[in-house]
């Protein structure tokens, strides 16, 4: 007997009614076995918003709802988006790795399953040659540390062959090399000197993020974005005080010019300021004679971030981290002009219309406004 969807459905409604099975089946003619097969995909639901569904489209939706809100909870906890870089986008979801199906992970960021499983599961195994090599690592210590600090690669093979372990001067060197083992008499006059130079580039922020005026502190750094192959550079100058960028440049070429020029449009724009300091990372382009050279003539103090401590540039680097997220990630650019321009709306638009947590939730040209009103009431 071939029944219709709906009257499989009507019949289904019966039962629900009250009738029993044994009582439909014998109207109908249908087999019981096969009756209850129909009750669950047969059995309507309505929704919130008042439509009649069945059983089984209800499951199916409740299914695709968990899918998105999961989705959600997933781009919440990243910080990027699915047309940032791949590593960057592997990176973030191994965070995320045991916590949601792998499925939903890479459904998210728009990633290949086999991608991401190649990134989680990828190690080397070790092989007979890998052990033998870090044997001979420890060897090597031993005897470096030994010496404290003084044999280079020749004296530590010939050490070892004493020791009755066989090796030759290149292997030792080699090893050395990859664990960052240096002989301090052949670069201890060259380390000194450096250490001389060193020590005038001194930190004297010391992490003080806040001026009480503007044109007080200002801060700096540059950082790259990759456009069809081809890096563009991004040179930016912030006030501490209002967290405003008062210059920005965008340059094919990370060079001095690009500090310099951006510093003296910054200078201008802001009406050749006194007692000024200024703060950035110890950077080839900021330690240049050129860059030094501009700041004295100014009388503007220099200050520097120590050797490999991004935080000692804090708001910097939340600041292209805002970018990132809120711009640069966003959208696939096709030409250097869009993205130059694109540059140019976000920090037009995180001068004038984002308002910042640290300035009380005002915008930075707000917060500078206020301080104007406020000083001439003052005077």
């Amino acid at each position: 007997m071939y029944l219709s969807a709906e009257e499989k459905q009507a019949l289904v409604s019966r039962y629900h009614a009250g009738e029993s099975v044994a009582e439909i089946c014998a109207d109908t003619g249908v087999a019981r076995s096969t009756f209850y097969t129909w009750i669950r995909p047969y059995t309507t639901t309505i929704t919130d918003s008042g439509h009649v569904v069945s059983q089984q489209e209800f499951i199916k939706m409740k299914q695709r709802i968990r899918k998105l809100e999961q989705k959600v909870e997933i781009l919440q906890k990243v910080s990027c988006t699915a047309s940032a870089p791949l590593q960057e986008k592997l990176q973030e979801l191994s965070k995320l790795y045991g916590q949601y199906s792998v499925h939903a992970l890479c459904e998210a960021l728009c990633v290949s399953r086999g991608t991401f499983y190649n990134h989680i599961f990828r190690r080397k195994e070790v092989t007979a040659y890998d052990k033998r090599k870090s044997e001979m690592r420890k060897h090597i210590k031993a005897v470096f540390d030994e010496s404290h600090q003084r044999f280079g690669a020749n004296k530590i093979a010939a050490v070892l062959s004493t020791q009755g372990i066989s090796t030759s001067s290149k292997y030792v060197r080699e090893l050395m090399q990859e664990m960052g083992l240096q002989s301090i008499t052949r670069y201890s006059k060259r380390d000194y000197q450096k250490g001389k130079r060193l020590a005038k580039k001194q930190n004297v922020l010391q992490r003080q993020f806040k001026a009480d005026e503007p044109n007080r502190v200002w801060v700096s750094d540059v950082t790259c974005f990759k456009i069809n192959d081809k890096y563009l550079y991004i040179c930016v100058i912030l006030d501490l005080f209002s967290r405003k960028v008062v210059a920005y440049r965008v340059s094919p070429k990370n060079s001095t010019y690009l500090i310099t020029s951006t510093f003296r449009q910054a200078y201008q724009n802001r009406n050749a300021p006194q007692s000024l300091m200024f703060h950035s990372d110890q950077g080839a382009q900021y330690t240049s004679k050129t860059f030094c050279k501009l700041l004295r003539m100014n009388k503007v103090v220099q200050s520097f971030s120590a050797p490999g401590q991004p935080h000692d540039n804090a708001v910097m680097e939340s600041f292209f981290s805002f970018m990132k997220r809120e711009e640069i990630y966003r959208t696939h650019y096709k030409s250097e002009q869009q993205f130059a321009k694109s540059v140019d709306n976000y920090i037009e638009f995180y001068n004038t219309q984002r308002p910042h947590s640290t300035l009380n939730y005002k915008t930075p040209d707000q917060f500078e406004a206020i301080y104007e009103v406020k000083k001439k009431y003052v005077d």
